[in-house]
């Protein structure tokens, strides 16, 4: 049985719940899973494996995401790791590959990173839980949407074990 941190940074609680369900899939198969947000781990010590979620902010992972993978660079380089963001509000190519596009280049300043997986979600954005600066008058006019493709997020999580490392024979 192998220990997974499942670490995520969100603002609106959007990520928690796709981290949350991505541990849920490997906790089925048996490995031990632990949902934390990204800046309450001071330690990556015990576990086997980390899978790591960050919201995107007009295409740029949010501080808080930012922060743990700068702060366990040596930790992270040392294990394998998988990697979502999400992001997208509008149902577009365009918007995926350029949060795709953003995403990658995110990783790309942590040379010591070397993610199994990537992958980019569809966000949700529910306009009446904006706070400053995000409740701008712009942002207020936006319908709600809800691009979390739930069935996406199964398959991908349930492809962790294997790109992992986590399946004995």
């Amino acid at each position: 049985m192998a220990s997974v941190l499942v670490a995520h940074a969100t603002k609106y609680g959007s990520t928690q719940e796709v981290a949350d369900a991505v541990a849920a899939r490997l906790c089925e198969r048996g490995d031990e899973t632990y949902v934390r947000p990204a800046s309450d781990n001071d330690s990556l010590d015990g576990y086997d494996a980390g899978v790591v979620g960050g919201a995107l902010y007009c295409f740029r992972r949010i501080r808080e995401g930012r922060r743990f993978l700068s702060r366990h660079r040596k930790a992270l380089s040392e294990m394998p790791v998988a990697v979502f963001g999400m992001g997208p509000i509008e149902d577009t190519d365009e918007q995926f590959v350029d949060a795709r596009k953003h995403l990658d280049k995110s990783l790309d300043k942590n040379k010591s990173l070397s993610p199994v997986a990537v992958t980019v979600f569809g966000g949700a954005l529910d306009p009446t839980r904006l706070r400053f600066p995000d409740a701008n008058p712009a942002m207020k006019n936006v319908p709600p949407s809800d691009l979390r493709d739930w069935k996406a997020i199964e398959t991908w999580a349930d492809s962790l074990p294997e790109a992992l490392g986590l399946i004995v024979d």
